[in-house]
């Protein structure tokens, strides 16, 4: 299936971007993680979005690819500027979902 391994990276990404968000809440200047917390719940919707459309066999899908790996690259940047494991593992796992969309639409 051409879609697998975007789908395995957007799935990934998914639970990187969800935990990474809800272990945010529990770092002790949260006020200096909202940015993080914001865009990690966007990378989320927006992955979840498009694996979903995916699994569907739904093939008009490229803008919304594209998309995705601008949110990927945007939260991969704001989650490496955090030295917190979990923003770390983030900031990985958004950067592999973004090129596997790349490597989708080319």
């Amino acid at each position: 299936m051409k879609n697998e391994k975007l789908i395995h990276a957007l799935g990934n990404c998914i639970n990187h971007c969800n935990y990474c968000a809800d272990a945010c809440l529990d770092e002790e200047n949260v006020k200096m993680m909202v940015t993080c917390i914001r865009t990690d719940r966007a990378c989320a919707e927006v992955c979840s979005t498009l694996n979903q459309l995916l699994v569907t066999g739904f093939n008009d899908v490229d803008d919304l690819v594209r998309y995705c790996a601008r949110i990927c690259d945007a939260c991969a940047e704001e989650c490496s500027k955090h030295e917190a494991k979990h923003c770390q593992d983030c900031a990985e796992a958004c950067k592999k979902c973004a090129a596997e969309c790349r490597e989708y639409l080319a």
